[in-house]
């Protein structure tokens, strides 16, 4: 099976891809493209989808992170020995591929193409409010991007997306109007919009941003989501790979 690419017109014309979980060689509950170092399938699979994955995009190197849910955002000019403890990343070296791992938090990938520099980001609820976004723009900014443009790859959506009442104090506590992205669910539940959030913050920042609008949660069959796994009792998870180069 041929591996699915997600394109966006707002990136092009720099190289960029969110890949669903079509055309891997894993097996079982990752059968397909898991890309994912940290999950319990077989290293030299995933090894295997990964350089699909490079292979697709015609790089040689493709960094990746070791993402913590932080705002922390490292600036690239090679692939490094090991993966940094980061949440996003940026460079503007030509042919060096920037790596996003996810499994219903957003995948961002960010681009100004006249300026030659691009950015990758993992934003789940706490790197989004943690800054994460922001901190990505601006050091993009640092190496001369101006006219940035973002886009969110496939993500859990507000229908998916279920809290509890404590989440939405922790938004409230930062910014009342942020009540705006929650939803009345059942009895107490929430509905929270990530992507919209996402697009927010973002566009706050002073980029142009637009979300793909696929939900990793609903569509089993092309994406992995670690929320559907825990509600299936599964035990353990892919990652989806977003990856961007100049």
């Amino acid at each position: 099976m041929t591996l699915e690419i997600i394109t966006s017109p707002l990136l092009r014309p720099v190289r960029h891809g969110f890949f669903t979980r079509k055309g891997g060689a894993s097996s079982g509950i990752f059968h397909g493209l898991n890309c994912g170092p940290g999950s319990s399938d077989q290293a030299e699979v995933v090894a295997i989808n990964i350089g699909r994955v490079a292979e697709a995009m015609g790089v040689d190197g493709l960094a990746t992170l070791n993402q913590v849910h932080s705002a922390d955002v490292v600036v690239l000019d090679a692939v490094p020995a090991e993966r940094p403890r980061a949440d996003a990343m940026v460079t503007k070296v030509p042919g060096l591929g920037l790596g996003i791992l996810t499994a219903d938090c957003q995948p961002v990938l960010l681009a100004d193409p006249e300026a030659g520099v691009i950015g990758a980001a993992h934003a789940g609820w706490k790197g989004a409010i943690g800054g994460v976004l922001e901190a990505t723009v601006e050091a993009m900014r640092g190496l001369g991007a101006a006219n940035i443009r973002a886009v969110i790859g496939p993500t859990i959506s507000q229908r998916a997306y279920q809290v509890g009442p404590e989440m939405l104090d922790a938004f409230m506590a930062e910014d009342p109007d942020y009540s705006r992205f929650f939803a009345q669910g059942q009895g107490d539940r929430l509905m929270f919009d990530l992507p919209s959030f996402g697009l927010s913050r973002l566009r706050a920042a002073g980029a142009e941003a637009e979300w793909t609008g696929h939900c990793t949660y609903s569509d089993p069959e092309r994406f992995f989501s670690y929320r559907r796994t825990t509600h299936a009792a599964e035990a353990d998870y892919g990652r989806l790979i977003s990856v961007i180069r100049l």
